[in-house]
């Protein structure tokens, strides 16, 4: 077995970020985004180990991306250059129902991941293996590269991490069900939304969802409640942690920065329940701040919530 030095691998497509300014019709803020890549730096400012892996284009999104991951510490071995594709660019607006996305990412460096891109010595080498439902949807060859990825960090001895992370523009509701069900059987840790399980099993009660995760072969669930809070479950033990009451502004990234906090404390030394309050408080703060990736909070700050209550 692979001695783990890496605390996290996380595998999926980044997006170049442009975030309407509210408050100025017409005027946008870049950044960056992509659900699995903002749990990474999530993680990594909570002082977590962190390797990504992805396929940006030769393009200067792609340079700019590599420069935040240099600067956030994380590892980019995993990362592919790929000359004859682009990186991947997505919109956030925000109007009366919340934030709306529009994305430019059809073909995309990274869409264009297989099998045999994976770097699998570098997943073997990682004690946690994130990567979500978008990673999949993004394109057949992306489905099995996350499949070949869960059994090379399953295979040596990795804990695998699903968020579900569920977008119906990218694939039919069919497909999803059928390629997420078989996933969340593997998942030592299944992280999804109230929105998410609706659509995946049919329900609405949150106690009803959660057994259902774990009837369908889920091993430790965390059902996000929105603002509301988190449950957790273990199959014998279920918590309910309620939500924090911040100045939010804009949800965008939220769930992500759950999933890098939780995976960063435990990766300390956590057990699964201080993640998840120490988790449930970072989230809430990344809502105080527009788009995915420049409201991610450091640990001090997350301290001070739980401080504060």
């Amino acid at each position: 077995m692979t001695v783990s030095d890496i605390d996290i691998v996380s595998l999926g497509e980044p997006l170049y970020e442009f975030s309407q300014i509210p408050q100025s019709p017409g005027r946008y803020l870049q950044g960056f985004g992509g659900d699995t890549m903002n749990c990474a730096i999530a993680a990594a400012r909570q002082g977590a180990r962190v390797a990504y892996v992805t396929r940006l284009g030769d393009d200067e999104f792609g340079r700019q991306f590599m420069q935040l991951w240099h600067n956030e510490g994380l590892d980019t071995s995993g990362v592919a250059i790929d000359r004859q594709a682009h990186t991947a660019v997505y919109f956030i607006t925000h109007g009366a129902a919340g934030h709306v996305f529009s994305y430019v990412r059809k073909g995309s460096a990274a869409s264009r991941l297989s099998p045999a891109d994976l770097p699998l010595e570098l997943i073997r080498r990682a004690r946690y293996f994130h990567t979500s439902g978008i990673s999949q949807a993004i394109s057949e060859s992306a489905c099995d590269a996350v499949f070949a990825a869960i059994d090379a960090a399953k295979g040596a001895g990795a804990a695998f991490v699903y968020d579900s992370n569920l977008r119906l523009r990218l694939w039919p509701l069919a497909r999803a069900r059928a390629v997420m069900t078989a996933t969340l059987a593997q998942a030592d840790y299944f992280l999804l939304s109230l929105e998410d399980a609706e659509a995946l099993c049919g329900l609405k009660d949150p106690d009803a969802i959660v057994d259902w995760c774990h009837r369908a072969g889920a091993g430790i669930v965390a059902l996000k409640l929105g603002a509301a809070g988190v449950i957790g479950s273990d199959s014998k033990r279920r918590e309910r942690i309620e939500g924090y009451k911040v100045d939010s502004v804009d949800a965008t990234g939220a769930g992500d920065c759950f999933a890098g906090a939780l995976l960063a404390r435990m990766s300390a030394g956590d057990d699964f329940w201080q993640g998840l309050r120490f988790a449930n408080a970072a989230a809430a703060l990344t809502t105080t701040g527009y788009g995915a990736v420049a409201p991610l909070p450091g640990p001090e700050a997350v301290r001070g919530l739980l401080i504060r209550g």
